[in-house]
């Protein structure tokens, strides 16, 4: 009996342990999880990022389609950056970068996510791996309530019916259009990015993404908040508002510059809504407010959108990747302010962004980006750190733009140079960016040491990217 006696008291013990084991094994934090803080004061960050938004679309950039008020008077309120550089000339790499502070060739993202074919065409994911280290799980580790309101574009849509739900990336609430694992339903009446048929017209986009922002923000005060605000203007097809009721039709070209106009026109009024509203919480002096976009413009109408720099988006010239940039915070950030010279990219916002909000991040996070918290205050600074891209792996998934806008694959910008060139070795072209910032002159039979010593770094890097088996399609 006292052998029973024992033995059953053992299993129990056994058994505890075992459940002890699971349950902790459950509570694991997940890849790359940041030390988590209670909440406090700390900023409110909001992550404005438009869509296929020219260098020069806004008049405080140089535009001069439509008067942008709300837009400028952001960046009257904070500091301007000329020399920002988005992670790739497309969406979804460009997005991958800004989530997970690392090159996006590095979670095999080259071009935007489509069906399975096209992206095995590509030879890239068919949706960002849930395991990659996400700015929103950083900070949600760290107290923060996090939201993503607005296009995803990082895996879901289409035949890609197994994409991972915003949860596993760290995301507390969300909005999203089609392409993500979760569309909304007002905004997706059809299996289409957009239909005549949704319940929110497709020129009230902006507007209902920028609610669901403020209510977000409404319903955590008190709660440090960090929010993706991602619309797809100024993406077209452009449909703007129309004074009489909408009959299913165009009220004209969707690619032309009279639509582009309008809905630009209502893009700046939505966010003078999102000002105004930060204002009305009272939020507005503690809120990082960063206003950007993913990529270059299409149409470009003759190199108008980007200030007449070459290329367009799908392209690695300036036109593709240099971004208009505005970040206000009041009383941190000096007021009407510029920044002409501090070179920035998209995979530096992870560390940046979490210095900013007090964001420890782990020791085992492998970011390609830089702390540019600094900077981003105020303190301009030459960059140590080279930056890299690349678009454009194979002639299947890749064959657009054409004519001079079509840049080679790969490019580097190490200081004042910048060299592109295919990734076999062809085709390099150098220039002096500082001088020559419209890419006019290629300069790598005048400068062959440089030629080679930057082609060298931009092949290592190349080298080092994991990469997909081409389609046997």
């Amino acid at each position: 009996m006292k052998q029973t006696a024992s033995l059953k008291w053992a299993a129990g013990v056994l058994l505890a342990a075992a459940i002890l084991m699971l349950t902790l094994w459950k509570m694991r934090p997940p890849a790359y999880a940041a030390t988590p803080v209670p909440p406090d004061n700390r900023p409110n960050i909001i992550f404005i990022l438009t869509d296929d938004m020219g260098f020069s679309d806004i008049n405080c950039f140089g535009g001069r389609f439509v008067p942008t008020p709300n837009i400028d008077r952001l960046a009257k309120k904070g500091r301007k950056f000329t020399r920002y550089y988005s992670a790739a000339p497309i969406c979804s790499p460009s997005r991958a970068g800004l989530l997970t502070g690392m090159y996006p060739a590095r979670w095999n993202f080259s071009t935007y996510l489509d069906n399975r074919k096209h992206n095995r065409n590509a030879q890239q994911a068919d949706y960002l791996d849930p395991a990659a280290p996400s700015i929103a799980r950083f900070f949600k580790d760290a107290g923060y309530a996090t939201g993503h309101f607005g296009k995803w574009h990082l895996g879901g849509g289409r035949d890609v019916k197994d994409a991972p739900g915003f949860e596993q990336y760290g995301v507390d609430e969300h909005a999203s259009t089609y392409e993500s694992p979760d569309p909304d339903p007002l905004i997706t009446a059809t299996n289409w990015i957009w239909s005549d048929k949704d319940s929110i017209k497709r020129w009230d986009r902006t507007k209902y993404f920028v609610d669901k922002t403020l209510d977000f923000l409404r319903r955590h005060k008190g709660q440090s908040c960090f929010v993706n605000l991602w619309p797809d203007d100024m993406h077209t097809p452009w449909v703007p508002r129309v004074e009489h009721e909408y009959t299913g039709k165009f009220p004209m070209n969707p690619e032309e510059e009279a639509a582009f106009k309008l809905v630009l026109q209502e893009y700046d009024v939505q966010i003078g809504r999102l000002m105004e509203g930060l204002k009305q919480l009272g939020i507005e002096k503690n809120t990082i407010v960063i206003f950007t976009s993913d990529n270059g413009p299409l149409p470009s109408f003759r190199g108008s959108r980007a200030a007449g720099l070459r290329g367009t988006k799908l392209s690695l010239y300036e036109g593709g990747t240099r971004m208009p940039f505005i970040i206000s915070w009041p009383g941190h950030i000096k007021a009407g302010t510029a920044d002409t010279s501090s070179l920035i990219t998209g995979v530096d916002m992870l560390p940046s962004l979490a210095a900013l909000g007090g964001v420890t991040l782990p020791d085992d996070y492998p970011g390609d980006g830089a702390d540019r918290s600094a900077v981003l205050l105020g303190k301009p600074a030459a960059r140590t750190q080279d930056m890299y891209w690349e678009y454009g792996r194979n002639n299947i998934a890749f064959r657009y733009p054409r004519g001079r806008d079509k840049s080679p694959n790969l490019a580097l910008r190490s200081g004042e140079w910048k060299l592109l060139m295919n990734s076999d070795g062809t085709d390099i072209q150098l220039f002096n960016i500082v001088k020559d910032q419209y890419e006019t002159t290629n300069v790598a039979d005048q400068q062959p040491a440089i030629a080679t010593t930057l082609k060298d770094k931009l092949l290592a890097w190349w080298a080092a990217m994991p990469r997909l088996p081409a389609s046997a399609d």
